[in-house]
């Protein structure tokens, strides 16, 4: 029975099924279990800290120590998660935890004042429809300079790629960019990266040539991905990074039997969006 395709597409989505279709359908198509990682949920700590930390603050006001605070408050909020309770951290890998998170957000400080920036967008929702795909992302964060162009926010917590993969990690931007002309009507002058682990940031530009191929891939990725599901063909794609998938074991690239990663994984409830 052919799969049903997922009905909207992220640029985090677009990324997966140009790296693993398999690793895709996995995900995206039959929506299998997403264990937690020490990395994502600190990632969701610091996120959270930055978010209210404009939200809660007006210029002038966003200083180190309102972001420390803002990282208490929610920290203590986190304690309830059920992400965060999943890891199971206790005494000194809590302490660790904690004490990274606070360093991420005190890094932030070394790549930009906050003081200085207009945000017009926090966790900004955009959507449009591109041929007969609905694109849909949220931002970290959308600014606007003091000329009135956009500038498109996006943080991270790992560890900033190489001189050479760093194009490829735009790509998502880039994504944003679009959904910003498509929905605001304005392309953005400047994507970044704030990479808070190093601290780096990796800058782009977003050009109305490059903007209408990335709506060209988009649109081609996602008949390749009804083509698959009609076909009931995700066909898995190794590389290095094999060795850090979850789903490696159901993968007939090294013996597996992709039919039972549903079974042995479990499904989430079909009603969540």
């Amino acid at each position: 029975m052919p799969y049903d395709p997922p009905r909207s597409l992220s640029p985090s989505k677009l990324s997966a099924f140009r790296n693993c279709a398999l690793a895709f359908r996995f995900t995206a198509i039959e929506r299998l279990h997403d264990p937690s990682t020490v990395a994502t949920v600190k990632g969701t700590l610091v996120h959270t800290a930055l978010e209210q930390l404009f939200w809660n603050h007006p210029q002038g006001g966003r200083s180190q120590s309102a972001a420390s605070a803002e990282l208490d408050r929610a920290w203590v909020a986190l304690q309830e998660d059920d992400d965060f309770r999943s890891l199971a951290l206790r005494g000194d890998d809590a302490d660790a935890f904690r004490s990274d998170a606070g360093q991420l957000v005190a890094n932030y400080f070394l790549l930009e004042d906050p003081d200085e920036i207009t945000p017009v967008g926090i966790e900004l929702l955009l959507e449009a429809r591109l041929g007969d795909v609905l694109l849909r992302g949220i931002l970290d964060r959308l600014d606007r300079t003091p000329d009135g162009e956009l500038v498109v926010i996006d943080y991270k917590t790992g560890k900033a790629p190489p001189p050479a993969y760093q194009q490829s990690r735009l790509t998502g931007v880039q994504l944003y960019a679009l959904l910003c002309q498509e929905v605001l009507g304005q392309r953005p002058v400047q994507v970044k990266l704030l990479h808070l682990k190093e601290p780096t940031v990796i800058t782009a530009e977003p050009s109305a040539h490059g903007l209408q191929g990335q709506r060209t891939k988009t649109e081609a990725v996602w008949t390749a991905i009804e083509q698959a599901c009609r076909d009931e063909d995700f066909q898995p794609k190794t590389g290095p990074l094999c060795r850090f998938c979850r789903f490696q074991e159901f993968c007939p690239a090294f013996g597996g039997d992709p039919s039972l990663a549903a079974v042995t994984m479990g499904v989430p409830d079909r009603g969540a969006a």
